[in-house]
């Protein structure tokens, strides 16, 4: 650039309308189901109690809703196409909304770049229509229908053209839409929902029945799927202001990305970092490696405490005291999770049956020769009785076992349910010295000892450190950690939870801090390396769990060598011993690493397998 040439001033100029609401709706319309969600929204916030969503070629060239919300006034239709005129506010108090829309930005956006038309009609009032393509409208005209707002976009992004080479593929797009009506639909049980590509349904909600939460149960059970319900707990807890409800399902029916989960604020659908993490802090020590929990959680507090106005797509938000969102979540999926008890996924056992069951190769399968009804329970037992050895079984033994004070079994309670009879039902034999078979009255269990006897260790270590407190070490020679001014401040703000965990932090000037303490547990600790970690979490989650996961990880580390080995024998009574602790533990449902301890089997489902039953 030649530093001689004269410097030339900018003009400044005032873009048309047009240009305008194009560059908005690159915020606000990404793609085709950017555009859904806001129609679908808006036919929500005309308190619509059916919405039929028709799409071709994955949005690209038709999006159609139909709604029987409110409808709107001939007069309405222009304004509607205004940019920032809306219903929903009236622009005194920005955080008090109460509605999906308030922005005023997405139907003049999506006329900006596609070809729009719009026909309404409100409650004793006649039909309207109006049409805008490319930005330019049309005047209204009159138009024939029921109650409510049809909404057509027709070739989408036509007038950006440029647009178009960044969409995916029409399977892609429709499956985005999909998701988008799913989602909404999750979170209003009581609209009905209908999509349709093309001569296809593609998904159909109707209307549920009933109180809030069985409603809400219903609708997931049709959009997660059945067994995200028979596996999921129910969530109800409230702190201070904010509610917290839905359902989260347990660490064995858990997903191999975060394609299950689901936060609403206020009905709102989210994708909050707070909140998602906070979901992976609750289910911190109970999900293997490389697994994400399945939820749909439903966050309800004044809207004067969240702030939705952050993004143009409106789906981010901000709370007033976000460690109080925070902190509820995690507090109510442990407190979820430690209820279940020893439960594990019912799909573990659907799995194993699975891996039995022989596919038969285009024959169908013999008769089954034995008789079309099962004995009675007495006369089994009195077979079984007729077929017992008549010799004696050895009895192994088990050295060294009970001077191992982690793998000692507290005693039994004196009254106690006839074993078959108990959750886990009655140790019957023990196979490759490490699996546990026991009959219940309805089916057998298959117990994984040493996995079973991990997860048992851990909780007990993990009460008494809770009890006792996390012994720290004092350092000969503290460790000094050089950070910025603000990320001293930063991690000197929760110096107070640290020290709780046996990290002892203080100033040191400047930007520095001094590490006084560490954990007893952690021998080799990299005390910067973790601090600069924790500082990591802070600026992407508001919060860390960190310290507290690497302490969970050697007491699971302890408790891994202190359990019941696989290839060890185990008498008629430890096996028991272990079933019946197991059935007072929580989280004993799965092991320290977040995979099954036992799996159950029904007895109807065995019959099956060998012919008995159809």
């Amino acid at each position: 650039m030649n530093s001689q040439a004269p410097h030339i001033r900018p003009v400044i100029r005032q873009l048309d309308e047009a240009a305008a609401n194009r560059i908005a709706a690159g915020e606000v319309v990404e793609r085709p189901a950017s555009a859904v969600k806001e129609l679908v929204e808006n036919a929500l916030d005309a308190g619509a109690t059916r919405i039929d969503i028709t799409i071709a070629d994955g949005g690209k060239s038709l999006i159609r809703v139909s709604d029987d919300g409110c409808g709107m006034l001939a007069e309405d239709l222009p304004l509607a196409l205004a940019r920032h005129a809306t219903s929903k506010i009236d622009g005194s108090d920005l955080l008090n909304i109460r509605s999906f829309g308030f922005r005023g930005e997405a139907l003049p956006s999506l006329g900006a770049v596609g070809r729009l038309t719009i026909t309404s009609r409100a409650a004793g009032a006649d039909g309207a229509s109006i049409t805008v393509a490319g930005g330019r409208m049309q005047p209204v005209r009159p138009a024939s229908g029921n109650r409510g707002t049809v909404v057509e976009l027709r070739d989408l992004f036509f007038a950006t053209p440029a647009r178009l080479k960044f969409m995916r593929t029409d399977r892609a797009e429709a499956q985005a839409i999909a998701d988008v009506v799913k989602r909404l639909a999750m979170a209003e049980p009581y609209v009905g929902f209908t999509l349709t590509d093309g001569d296809r349904v593609v998904f159909r909600a109707d209307a549920e029945q009933g109180e809030l939460f069985g409603a809400l149960q219903a609708r997931l059970a049709r959009v997660m799927g059945r067994d995200f319900i028979d596996n999921a707990l129910p969530i109800d807890a409230t702190r201070d202001e904010i509610t917290l409800t839905g359902f989260a399902a347990l660490p064995t029916y858990s997903r191999g990305a975060a394609v299950a989960q689901h936060v609403y604020v206020n009905g709102r659908p989210v994708r909050d970092k707070l909140l998602t993490g906070a979901m992976r802090a609750g289910y911190m020590d109970v999900l293997a490696s490389g697994r994400h929990p399945a939820a749909v959680l439903f966050l309800t507090c004044d809207p004067q405490l969240v702030d939705v106005n952050v993004h143009p797509a409106k789906a981010e938000v901000r709370f007033r005291d976000p460690g109080l969102a925070r902190g509820l979540v995690v507090s109510a999926l442990r407190h979820a999770l430690a209820g279940a008890g020893h439960r594990a996924s019912s799909t573990v056992g659907t799995a194993t049956l699975g891996a039995f069951r022989v596919e038969p190769e285009g024959v169908a399968p013999p008769r089954p020769y034995q008789m079309d009804y099962r004995p009675s329970a007495s006369a089994r037992r009195a077979s079984l009785d007729l077929q017992a050895p008549v010799f004696e079984a050895p009895v192994f033994e088990s050295p060294g076992f009970a001077e191992s004070p982690s793998a000692r079994f507290e005693p039994m309670p004196e009254t106690v349910p006839e074993p078959v009879a108990a959750p886990l039902g009655a140790a019957r034999a023990q196979i490759h010295e490490n699996y546990i078979i026991a009959q219940t009255e309805d089916g057998l269990v298959i117990v994984d000892q040493h996995a079973a006897h991990e997860r048992l260790v851990y909780e007990r270590l993990k009460a008494q450190a809770e009890e006792n407190g996390i012994a720290s070490q004092s350092l000969l020679i503290p460790e000094i950690v050089e950070l910025s001014e603000a990320e001293a401040a930063q991690i000197l703000s929760i110096a107070g939870d640290l020290a709780e965990l046996g990290l002892v932090i203080e100033p040191f000037g400047g930007g520095s801090v001094a590490v006084r303490e560490v954990p007893a547990l952690l021998t080799r600790l990299n005390a910067g390396a973790l601090i600069r970690d924790i500082l990591d979490d802070l600026d992407d989650q508001g919060a860390s769990d960190r310290l507290r996961g690497r302490i969970d990880a050697v007491l699971s580390s302890m408790a891994c060598h202190g359990s019941v080995r696989s290839g060890r024998r185990m008498t008629a009574d430890e096996m028991n011993a272990l079933l019946r602790e197991m059935e007072r533990v929580p989280k004993s449902g799965q092991c320290n690493h977040g995979r099954p301890t036992w799996v159950k089997l029904p007895l109807a489902d065995i019959e099956r397998l060998f012919g008995r039953k159809d």
